[in-house]
């Protein structure tokens, strides 16, 4: 990381042209992937990232340069080229900075660097051995270990030098189960904003075991029957119909363009009265959090819905400019290699009333979605299509058999207005969000929930 004084000269170098804000993002950070198959480690992967990257802002007009070497000739030609683009001249004003402290609320007690490749191997290994002995017709198990620590230091032409330093684990396993032509899988992606530590709490022989049960049980499914139908939404993953369909259309990257179909709509009903929202990236050691945005603002909780009324979009400091309102401190970027832009952290429908028992109650025909897969949402219209990677039927009001081949097609306006029922139950499932400024760690996650009417997409023929 470059030092206050370096970097006061460079921000007032940048200043020194049209610019009425300058900032500079610095990235320092160490990946570290071991992957499994069958038992065996077949590879281990070690990366390094580091560079810098610098924007300047003049009114809503924007202008970014990033590199990978941080001595000052090279800085100097990236600020040379934003000066020239924006408009340099030949005084401006002296940045002189102050480095704001702060408590660490997401504290690591077993640095993945200090153990051992053996002792991090194990964790695939008890995975592994889980799934085996789940089930003989297992016939392969494949496994990931992640960590992942990232040191950024943020510093403005408003006099802010702020750092973080953000750790995170995440182990992915998949199980694979065959009777004769019938193959099928299975997965589980557990991950935090921790050290290893976390394994202590969310033992590998976990994820093994359920990968193994949900690609068992999609041996013995049938295929899907298609048709507008209730579904019940299950908690955890199945947040990202949420984050997607909705969350997405939250953000001000879609809001301040207009191409959103939440756009305008702030303290009108957006959603039935039993749905309240959050994107909260202050929970401690959770997989999306951070101590800091990425542009050097303190994370906080934003209330996006409350009783079904709209509350709050996520902001980032441009957007904020564009809109006219005040930023909420939602910058996120993958690395220095990316301009921030708004985006979630950890998003999540809040508990409801119902007992889970209710949410199938008066269900003729429908179907309970257990586990969500991926998909596809178009921000500007609300539209989607998620894959559900495991089913079930549900019949009279009682789950009957599984299915596969599911998948969910409808708009996120309809959605939020159709959920009638929402459980107690809350939890989240971790992923990886792909949008403007890169692919960047997010949790999603709801208590499981009732949608009254969703058109599914099925492989039956009936």
């Amino acid at each position: 990381m470059l030092e206050k004084k370096q970097l006061e000269k460079y921000l007032s170098a940048c200043m020194r042209s049209e610019a009425d804000f300058a900032e500079i993002f610095e990235q320092s950070e160490k990946d570290e992937t071991i992957s499994m198959l069958n038992g065996k480690v077949e590879d281990v992967n070690r990366i390094t990232i580091s560079g810098i990257g610098i924007r300047l802002y003049k009114g809503v007009q924007s202008v970014y340069a990033y590199g990978n070497e941080t001595d000052e000739e090279s800085v100097m030609k990236l600020i040379d080229d934003l000066r020239t683009a924006l408009g340099a001249k030949e005084e401006g004003p002296e940045v002189s900075l102050q480095r704001v402290e702060y408590e660490n609320r997401h504290p690591v007690k077993i640095d993945f660097e200090q153990a051992s490749l053996e002792e991090k191997a194990d964790l695939l290994k008890r995975a592994n051995d889980a799934a085996f002995a789940a089930d003989e017709r297992i016939v392969k198990v494949t496994g990931s270990l992640l960590n992942v620590r990232q040191l950024v230091q943020i510093s403005n032409s408003e006099g802010r030098l702020i750092s973080d330093t953000r750790v995170r684990t995440r182990l992915m396993v998949e199980a694979l189960a065959q009777e004769g032509d019938n193959v099928q899988s299975g997965s589980d992606r557990p991950g935090a904003g921790m050290g290893l530590e976390f394994y202590e709490q969310r033992k590998p022989e976990d994820s093994g075991r359920e990968a193994a049960r949900e690609a068992l049980v999609n041996l013995s499914a049938r295929d899907c029957p298609s048709g507008q139908m209730p579904v019940v939404i299950d908690n955890a993953f199945g947040g990202v119909i949420f984050h997607e369909a909705c969350g997405h259309s939250l953000e001000a990257t879609s809001v301040a363009k207009n191409m959103s179909v939440f756009c305008g709509k702030l303290g009108q009903q957006i959603a039935n009265p039993c749905v309240s929202a959050v994107d909260d990236g202050t929970i401690p050691n959770a997989w999306g959090s951070e101590n800091i945005d990425d542009e050097g603002n303190f994370q906080k909780r934003r209330v996006l819905i409350k009783d079904g009324i709209l509350t709050s979009y996520m902001i980032d400091r441009l957007n904020a400019r564009r809109m006219n309102m005040e930023g909420t401190n939602s910058s996120r970027r993958q690395s220095y290699q990316y301009e921030p832009t708004s985006r979630m952290t950890n998003t999540f429908i809040l508990e409801g009333n119902s007992t889970f028992d209710e949410l199938f109650e008066g269900i003729e025909k429908g179907l309970y979605a257990k586990k969500m897969g991926g998909g596809s949402v178009n921000p500007q219209t609300g539209e989607f299509n998620f894959a559900v990677n495991e089913g079930y039927m549900i019949e009279n009001g009682k789950i009957t058999y599984p299915v596969r081949g599911a998948s969910l097609i409808g708009n996120g306006r309809d959605i939020l207005m159709n959920i009638d029922r929402i459980c107690d139950n809350l939890t989240t499932g971790q992923g990886n969000c792909g949008s403007l400024s890169g692919s960047i760690p997010t949790d999603v996650g709801q208590p499981s929930l009732r949608v009254t009417s969703i058109t599914v997409g099925g492989t039956a023929n009936e």
